[in-house]
């Protein structure tokens, strides 16, 4: 197999300081007190609604933790943390200009000494390694439906990191749209890139039962915690995840229509197919619009 790197456009926050656990497990929707160190779970931060407000991939280290964010996502989270720290000794850095992050997948990885291998390990590994002078944290992340390396470095390292890449596996580069195709076509939803923020998690795929789970109904309180217990306790939500073939220029966010009636909406469109939030109670030969064209369900909602 072929390996591929993807610049991904993001930003980070670092959380620093001796409560930064305790304070952070009580924002997030995922467990991050029983994460090893160094690991990594994905988590949402919702409002009192329980509605999705930021998605952040989590880093526990041994004197930090690292939360990775879509691009321009940052400033508005560290803002939301401040304003609940009180006597919390917590500390929230922006180092959205200081570091970068590409995604890597492939087989070449494996045959590196210190590597990890991503296809033997579940999403959530985590390590740290050394590129010669640079120190890379290194994340098992399924951005494809294959399971792949996100690469966080120092933006000063970059030409160092990117030499050495070239030097060992000799990757090829793979543009963020076709990137963006892979990711769509494999079901997997990003939340900041989907416009599936102000929604429910168990509506977009990161329920423990959807592609990318988000959430620890055992972990105890946090922001919204009582909405997710109600849902939980309910049942199946009314909506779910689906597939659908679009027109190309769908812009996410734009209302899926079942006649009149406005039955979800999509998100990124890439290659032809865009991820939705779509009625589970739709039949399943429903015809379906999104700005005034036929589009067609190419796989069913996820359970």
């Amino acid at each position: 197999m072929t390996v591929y790197f993807t610049p991904l456009p993001s930003s980070s926050l670092r959380v620093t300081g001796a409560d930064r656990t305790d304070f952070l497990q009580g924002q997030m929707t995922n467990d991050i007190r029983s994460c090893p160190a160094p690991g990594m779970v994905p988590a949402c931060f919702l409002n009192v609604r329980g509605q999705i407000e930021h998605f952040a991939r989590i880093y526990r280290r041994k004197d930090d933790l690292y939360l990775h964010l879509d691009a321009g996502e940052a400033a508005q989270l560290a803002a939301r943390l401040r304003k609940y720290i009180i006597f919390d000794q917590v500390e929230v850095h922006d180092l959205s200009d200081q570091l970068a992050t590409l995604h890597l997948w492939g087989d070449g990885p494996a045959d590196l000494p210190g590597w990890p291998d991503p296809q033997a390990v579940p999403a959530g590994g985590a390590w740290e390694v050394q590129l010669d002078h640079a120190q890379v944290l290194l994340g098992a992340v399924n951005r494809t439906g294959v399971m792949g390396l996100d690469l966080h470095y120092l933006t000063a390292q970059q030409e160092e990191v990117l030499a050495w890449l070239a030097e060992h596996l000799a990757p090829q580069a793979l543009p963020w749209e076709e990137l963006q195709a892979q990711r769509i076509q494999a079901g997997l939803p990003e939340p900041a890139l989907d416009a599936f923020a102000g929604l429910l998690l168990q509506e977009v795929g990161l329920d423990l039962d959807g592609p990318l789970p988000a959430i620890s109904y055992r972990k105890g309180c946090y922001v919204g915690q009582e909405i997710m217990a109600r849902l939980e306790a309910r049942g199946k939500p009314r909506y779910g995840l689906a597939q659908l073939q679009v027109a190309a220029g769908t812009l996410a966010g734009s209302e899926v229509l079942a006649g009149s009636k406005v039955v979800g909406q999509t998100g990124l469109a890439a290659g032809g197919l865009a991820l939705a939030r779509l009625r589970l109670d739709l039949p399943a030969d429903a015809p379906l619009e999104v700005a005034g064209q036929s589009v067609q369900r190419v796989q069913g909602v996820q359970p």
